[in-house]
């Protein structure tokens, strides 16, 4: 049993007030770093435009059917979690082309789901692959 209260967001949504502010979606590639340093600036900037960063679309491969190849790239789509994280972001949609082995990438993929979890984010993937079995 978690002695975290549940958060409530009808409750909290009701009480908000509008923001002029136009969600956005982030590519990636786009993003020059995923450094904290460049992440704050890149959100400074968007929050000046009146821009709010809302997904980060990552393209993902395992067309490899290597665990050092599909941990590289599962670390690499981490430091992407982190940085939609970082950004506010609430989803970060994998667009998932090839998979060599999806019981080899499946587990992984779970896990930086839960990752993402813990970091408030949604993680979605679009492709070839799901999380059920």
């Amino acid at each position: 049993m978690s002695t975290s209260p549940t958060p409530e967001p009808d409750r909290t949504i009701a009480d908000c007030r509008p923001a002029d502010v136009t969600p956005v979606t982030l590519e990636a590639p786009t993003l020059e770093s995923t450094a904290p340093g460049y992440l704050r600036d890149l959100k400074r900037d968007l929050t000046e435009d009146g821009l709010l960063p809302a997904e980060l679309t990552v393209d993902a491969c395992f067309d490899e059917d290597c665990s050092l190849a599909t941990q590289e790239e599962i670390d690499r789509v981490r430091a992407y979690v982190r940085a939609g994280a970082f950004l506010g972001v609430g989803t970060v949609t994998l667009e998932i082309d090839d998979i060599a082995d999806p019981e080899k990438v499946r587990p992984a993929l779970a896990a930086c789901a839960e990752r993402a979890e813990r970091e408030g984010l949604a993680l979605e993937l679009d492709g070839a692959i799901s999380l059920d079995s």
